[in-house]
């Protein structure tokens, strides 16, 4: 019991460190938003703080508590979380559930892009302008913070490739003090003005979207959501720490975040006749602050900017991986920096992160156009997050709450993405068309998949069970010179009918006979849990072909090699295949033949009859598949002998025009 508590605890600093990351930011640059909204500190009223303090409240208790953390916790994967480990659990239910998936999935990796960007800009924001008595002004102008900013940034994307797991140890503690320094900084300026809770009364959050002093009207909710953006990512991360750990350190999260929202909201009403006409761009997070600390606050704001943006670029990495184990992307080759299952490293990911945040700091250059664009992909995210949760609670409790569940966020977020949609003039496009490009890709692949397997023509499946005679005859013909001792096709096979591909066994009897001691036909399996790792062998009724179903969860290694390895021992210690000694090793005693491994790659043959969508999916998915990694890479066989061969893929072909008579004697 005590190692479960302490095991507890550890995640529970764990997660401070990494689940909360974007949202315990998000103080940084809320209130700056609103002011912004207003147009400035000379249109602040006590009406308007009040107003909006109690809109950022319910919003919190809204959308993060109660949809996220006392609701979409309970729909984890084996553990894991987020959209794609959702729709992995629900996608049997419907097929219409992948439309979803990949829309939410593509809008939460496009919004991404803004949050380094717009966390990291802000806190260093707060240096500008600011003298230091023996140093003078350190940052003058806002191409200096730029520049510093997009140096943290490169800096953090550089690191990635040697894993993070020697700086994630602090981040906890660094998170821990964080957290105390907004809860402090908070209790320290409500002082000012006790009257502030009355913020807590969610009647003053709907009175001022309607009041005149509110210019936006229900608009201003593009920018209260900028609270609750993270939220989507804390649900993602609950695999890094366990659904536990969030529920004990959600409480402190949400109080620290309450108290330094309704300081500086204090702040701003105490100072109101003070303030004068800073217009846009005046931050209560920094201005709040003693001038004793203002530096260190700047520090610890940076810190957990950086932070913040680390546990955004890990959290793109998972969700990459997730979605190329579900097939709805491209294969794409994962590393693992360091000993951890849990530290991954997806290198064209990591720079294409790095390329499209270092454009979106010098195209909007400061943090208030950033948050005027920061939110409208991610409202889309939390829409086709609660479309599975429905279909989710659906199944595990019943209809009628699912149904209470979708009738009341569907509103809500409804709302929330009207009110974002004036984001779209404001740079809310660049994250929309990022979606756009993200969703392509996979619609491209995941339906080019489905098209392809759908349009092939019968007649390029045969039963693996009419040419046993034939292999196993071609395995004894000591007249064909032997091509290897285990010949591996890496091809889908119907565990069922044992229906293959015709190429593949073309491959193997005509376009070069391949004598082989044991045939190997191996189909890898995703399964819709995270670590599944299993297989089945189906021998059909011989010794050397061996039918080699590997059933992998959507978030394992794909490195075939070493479960062939596993197989080939557990098979010949069963005695079910034989043994393959080798005379000529440097390994005595060794048992095992060498392998080959065939990959055969599809190139649309020029007389196949589709066109329209169907040829632009197809074409498509043909593209993504030459242009990313590799077979024989994904499967990490770089090592291993390989074959790659290039078939056309017929799928419906034109039919040949019959000549008549007087077309042969013309074309004599």
């Amino acid at each position: 019991m005590q190692n479960q508590h302490q095991h507890l605890l550890a995640n529970a600093l764990i997660a401070l460190g990494v689940v909360y990351g974007d949202i315990g930011t998000s103080p940084l640059y809320v209130m700056n938003a609103l002011i912004n909204d207003v147009g400035g500190t000379q249109h602040l009223t006590k009406t308007y703080v009040i107003g909006c303090l109690s809109l950022v409240f319910w919003t919190l208790m809204l959308m993060t508590t109660i949809k996220y953390v006392l609701i979409a916790l309970r729909a984890d994967n084996k553990g894991e979380g987020g959209i794609f480990a959702l729709y992995a659990l629900v996608r049997r239910y419907a097929k219409w559930l992948i439309i979803p998936a990949l829309i939410g999935g593509a809008a939460l990796l496009a919004d991404g892009t803004l949050t380094p960007a717009v966390t990291v800009t802000t806190a260093i924001e707060g240096l500008k302008g600011v003298r230091f008595a023996s140093h003078g002004v350190l940052v003058n102008s806002q191409d200096q913070v730029i520049l510093i900013t997009f140096l943290i940034l490169l800096l953090l994307f550089c690191i990635q490739r040697f894993g993070t797991s020697f700086i994630g140890h602090a981040f906890g503690p660094i998170m821990v003090f964080w957290f105390g320094f907004l809860a402090f900084f908070g209790v320290f300026n409500i002082r000012n003005f006790w009257p502030v809770f009355k913020a807590l009364n969610p009647l003053y959050g709907l009175q001022i979207l309607f009041s005149p002093e509110n210019k936006v009207g229900i608009f201003i909710l593009g920018s209260v959501f900028l609270a609750t953006t993270g939220a989507e990512a804390l649900y993602s991360d609950m695999g890094h720490v366990g659904r536990d750990a969030i529920y004990l350190t959600w409480p402190i999260v949400l109080t620290a975040l309450t108290l330094n929202y309704f300081g500086q909201g204090a702040y701003l009403i105490s100072h109101l006749g003070r303030l004068g006409a800073q217009g846009t761009g005046y931050n209560p997070f920094y201005q709040m602050l003693p001038q004793q600390v203002y530096l260190f606050g700047i520090v610890i704001a940076t810190l957990a900017a950086i932070i913040a943006s680390q546990a955004l670029i890990t959290g793109s990495f998972t969700l990459v991986e997730e979605a190329v184990g579900l097939k709805l992307l491209p294969r794409l080759k994962v590393q693992h920096p360091t000993l951890s299952r849990g530290q991954i490293y997806i290198a064209p990911i990591n720079w294409l992160l790095c390329l499209v945040t270092s454009s979106i700091l010098f195209g909007f250059r400061t943090s208030a156009h950033m948050e005027a664009a920061y939110g409208l992909a991610i409202t889309l995210t939390m829409l086709m997050t609660s479309l599975l949760l429905h279909q989710y609670i659906s199944v595990k409790a019943n209809k009628l709450l699912a149904n209470i569940y979708i009738t009341i966020y569907f509103l809500i977020e409804m709302i929330f993405l009207i009110s974002s949609l004036t984001k779209f003039v404001h740079g809310g496009f660049v994250t929309l068309l990022l979606t756009g490009i993200i969703l392509l890709a996979m619609v491209g692949w995941f339906y080019g998949n489905r098209l392809r397997d759908d349009l092939t023509d019968e007649s390029e499946h045969v039963c693996l069970n009419d040419f046993k005679p034939m292999l196993t005859k071609l395995a004894h013909d000591e007249s064909v010179p032997l091509y290897v001792s285990n010949l591996v096709m890496m091809a889908r096979i119907n565990d069922q009918n044992h229906m293959i591909k015709r190429e593949s066994l073309y491959s193997i009897l005509d376009k070069n006979t391949k004598r082989a001691k044991v045939y190997w036909f191996v189909t890898v399996n995703t399964t819709d849990e995270p670590y599944t790792s299993y297989y089945t062998v189906d021998m059909m009724g011989t010794r050397n072909i061996v039918d080699l179903q590997l059933y992998l969860g959507f978030k394992m290694n794909n490195s075939v090699n070493m479960y062939l390895r596993q197989v080939v021992t557990d098979l010949m210690k069963q005695g079910v295949i034989d043994e393959q000694p080798q005379y000529y090793t440097t390994t005595p005693g060794r048992k095992v033949g060498d392998f080959k491994f065939v990959f055969i790659r599809e190139l649309l043959a020029p007389d196949t009859d589709i066109g329209g969508w169907r040829r632009f999916l197809i074409q498509t998915r043909i593209w993504l598949q030459n242009h990313t990694v590799s077979p024989v890479q994904f499967y990490g066989l770089e090592f291993s002998d390989t074959v790659v061969e290039s078939v056309p893929l017929f799928l419906k072909r034109r039919r040949a025009k019959k000549l008549d008579q007087d077309d042969v004697i013309n074309s004599k």
